[in-house]
């Protein structure tokens, strides 16, 4: 048995040395791929989305939460025009910013979409976060759809639901 205890230590010295995951997806190369530019005297519509999403639910009780793993669908609805995010930025329940996804303008291409995923392990969201998502298209174009979806599984139970954002500029 001793000689099995040098075995773990080594072990766990090489787990501690591992470098941390990052707890929410989509890694940034994505958006600097899509940067463009904008000029400040276009002729784009400018719209601003609030976006409700659930990183945990309470369970039981208020006492009891259950995390879930959260996808934020960013969705260009055009078959025809190309539309252009400005930014993502990720608030908690108390309405502290967590993160911006990204902060300059992206695009997304006739009917594409693009997701970030806030993983089951990120509970920094807690039970009410939100996302404010800016963009700008053509003004005939429809508006683009973001949608949330949270899921989670746990044994043979599984629970799923969608929010979707609403415009408010």
């Amino acid at each position: 048995m001793k000689k099995y205890i040098p075995i773990v230590f080594i072990f766990l010295a090489f787990i501690s040395c591992q470098e941390e995951k990052e707890l929410s997806s989509v890694a940034t190369e994505n958006w600097t791929k899509r940067a463009v530019k904008i000029s400040v005297n276009d002729s784009l519509e400018y719209g601003k989305s609030y976006l409700s999403i659930y990183s945990q639910i309470y369970s039981l009780s208020e006492h009891k939460r259950h995390n879930l793993t959260a996808m934020v669908s960013l969705r260009n609805t055009s078959d025809l025009d190309t539309i252009f995010l400005l930014s993502s930025k990720y608030y908690d329940t108390h309405g502290n910013l967590i993160r911006k996804y990204f902060d300059y303008p992206i695009y997304l291409a006739p009917m594409e979409t693009t997701e970030i995923i806030i993983e089951e392990g990120d509970v920094s969201g807690g039970t009410g976060s939100n996302f404010i998502i800016e963009w700008k298209k053509k003004l005939k174009t429809p508006e683009p759809l973001f949608e949330g979806v949270m899921s989670s599984t746990l044994g043979q139970q599984g629970l799923s639901f969608t929010t979707q954002a609403k415009r408010i500029r």
